[in-house]
């Protein structure tokens, strides 16, 4: 079964060219025609990843993103930005987007990197276990996650961390190892994204995140998941 691909861009031309490319490959494509446009079609459709652009009129891809996180929508994201400063794609990874391309770029890089998240996810749902970490219960097979018996809602790109912190239970992981592992760059943007995500993360799982006993800081190093 094909999988489907959400293409958002005001540029018609862009639009219909991802949208060419990728049905050449293989894949389902429906187009939006802005940041509106995706919110409304996203209220019927389920596609396995969208393509964001960033600078929209209405409203721009980071609050499309920023509103589909906050509903507990956890379909991958790629956004297109033209622009090429670092804190515009830190932003949008903080905001729960699972990579960036900057415009201009290879239709073969951006073809590459859904088919590796599209890889990820799907290996991901291979999992049937749930998991304890602190106070959080995680099952990675229906992305799900609840602190107290209660539902506690989690970015992808949160399952993700978690899912590899686990892979390596007891091994100290380095930023880097993170970035290139969980996000797929070889050229990382900076290791605060990762920082960033872990402070969320241990609010979410420790008793006291100021003091964690789950995922330790080892100075220097990286990060430690200890269960």
């Amino acid at each position: 079964m094909s999988k489907h691909i959400l293409v958002v861009d005001d540029e018609s031309n862009m639009r219909r060219g991802l949208k060419d490319n990728f049905e050449f490959e293989g894949y389902e494509v429906t187009e939006a025609i802005d940041g509106s446009d995706a919110l409304n079609i996203l209220q019927d459709l389920s596609p396995d990843l969208i393509i964001l652009d960033v600078m929209m009129p209405k409203l721009s891809g980071f609050e499309v993103c920023k509103q589909l996180r906050k509903q507990g929508n956890n379909t991958p994201i790629i956004l297109l930005t033209a622009k090429g400063e670092e804190i515009d794609k830190v932003l949008g990874l903080e905001m729960g987007a699972d990579d960036y391309v900057q415009k201009p770029f290879s239709i073969r890089e951006l073809i590459a990197r859904v088919n590796a998240i599209l890889r990820r996810s799907q290996s991901n749902n291979k999992i049937e276990e749930s998991i304890d970490f602190g106070l959080l219960k995680v099952d990675f097979k229906k992305y799900t996650a609840t602190r107290n018996g209660n539902e506690e809602k989690l970015s992808h790109k949160e399952f993700e961390i978690l899912q590899y912190l686990h892979e390596h239970e007891g091994e100290i992981v380095d930023r880097h190892e993170l970035l290139k592992n969980v996000w797929g760059y070889h050229e990382q943007p900076t290791t605060r994204t990762v920082d960033n995500f872990i402070v969320k993360l241990r609010q979410k799982i420790e008793k006291d995140p100021a003091n964690p006993h789950h995922i330790i800081t080892v100075h220097g190093a990286g990060y430690k998941l200890i269960l």
